[in-house]
C-alpha cells in the first residue's frame, strides 16, 4: 500500500485548506483510511476517519463541524476539508491505512503515507 499526502500549505485562521491522499496498491473496498496530525513537540494524534466501502466517518471532537473527510473510490483519493482553521491546527497530517471497513476508528492503522504541513496563522 502507498499513500502519497499533498495539499497542505500556509493559510491565516479562519482559512482553509483541502489535503489529498491518493492511494495505490491494493482494492480498498475493505479498507478503512484515516487522518492524523502531528504538532510541533506533541505526540500524533486521530483526526478523522472514513470506512471505503460505506463511507462511514468519524472525527475526534475538536474538529467535528469544521472537516469532512470524505473518498472518491474512483480515483482511489481520500480527501480532509479543513474549514475554519485555527492556529492549533498546525500540525504535520498524515494518511493512513488500515483493513477492515466495519467501522472508521481510531486505532490500529498499518499503513502511512509521508506527512503534509499545515500552518495555520493568527
Amino acid at each position: 500500500v502507498q499513500l502519497q499526502a499533498s495539499g497542505g500549505g500556509l493559510v491565516q485562521a479562519g482559512g482553509y485548506l483541502r489535503l489529498s491522499c491518493a492511494a495505490s496498491g491494493r482494492t480498498f473496498s475493505s479498507y478503512t483510511m484515516g487522518w492524523f496530525r502531528q504538532a510541533p513537540g506533541k505526540e500524533r494524534e486521530f483526526v478523522a476517519a472514513i470506512t471505503w466501502s460505506g463511507g462511514r466517518t468519524y472525527y475526534r471532537d475538536s474538529v467535528k463541524g469544521r472537516f469532512t473527510i470524505s473518498r472518491d473510490t474512483a480515483k482511489n483519493t481520500v480527501y480532509l476539508q479543513m474549514n475554519s482553521l485555527k492556529p492549533e491546527d498546525t500540525a504535520v497530517y498524515y494518511c493512513a491505512a488500515k483493513r477492515g471497513n466495519n467501522y472508521p476508528s481510531p486505532y490500529n492503522y498499518l499503513y502511512w503515507g509521508q506527512g503534509t504541513h499545515v500552518t495555520v496563522s493568527s
